[in-house]
């Protein structure tokens, strides 16, 4: 079994590779994801390449082989599993699961995962929108829209939240912005770099682009 160094390393490449298709991840982004210094990831990703998990070049980066793929999907599932279970059935805020189920995706046997996968009714995402593998490593990745791209006018369901820092996450469900929530998209102004949407019965809302660019959505059929 592999260390919790390991996996973390590899599903830090694997995040990193989501937004690089086909492309090499940089260790300075690495280190930066892992919160170490570029030499430590890039002693750290030397390792991985010994042993088939990565593929290494120096001054160019790394990427994951198949085998290390399914070893990222592979945690990924325990963790998204988790945070689900963690919210559904013990209770706790889905803006504050991230740290605990980092912590736990590592001591979880597969046997306690497949029962509560199984507890769960076999769910696709988790609370924060995130797809969840299956047990034979395949993930769907529905396509979806982000707050930034959409035009005014459009209605749209959030979906998706791409960023685990627990803040951020607790402004949103705040202002009504959770997965699940029915939003008008009632101005989107690139030259300030801001979005405005009206999340059901609520108020208005503002988000600059940065943050609108991480609330991922899916228009309602038929929307502007």
């Amino acid at each position: 079994m592999a260390s919790s160094t390991v996996e973390n390393y590899i599903k830090g490449i694997y995040l990193e590779q989501q937004g690089l298709p086909g492309e090499l991840v940089a260790m300075g982004k690495l280190a930066t994801r892992m919160g170490v210094v570029p030499g430590t990831a890039t002693s750290m990703v030397k390792a991985l390449s010994e042993s088939g998990l990565v593929e290494y070049e120096p001054r160019g980066g790394t990427r994951l082989t198949a085998g290390g793929e399914r070893l990222a999907l592979h945690v990924l599932r325990r963790h998204r599993l988790v945070e689900l279970f963690l919210v559904e059935v013990l209770g706790l805020s889905w803006t504050e699961v991230h740290e605990e189920a980092e912590a736990l995706e590592h001591s979880v046997s597969d046997k306690v995962i497949e029962r509560i996968d199984a507890v769960l009714g076999h769910p696709g995402v988790d609370p924060h929108g995130d797809p969840i593998p299956s047990a034979s490593g395949t993930i769907q990745r529905p396509r979806l829209l982000s707050l930034a791209d959409c035009k005014a006018g459009m209605e749209t369901m959030v979906k998706r939240i791409a960023d685990q820092n627990p803040e951020f996450l607790s402004y949103l469900d705040q202002v009504g912005l959770a997965p699940g929530a029915s939003l008008e998209l009632v101005e989107n102004n690139p030259q300030a770099g801001a979005v405005t949407v009206k999340p059901g019965s609520r108020a208005r809302v503002t988000l600059g682009s940065a943050a609108a660019a991480k609330v991922l959505v899916q228009a309602h059929p038929g929307s502007a």
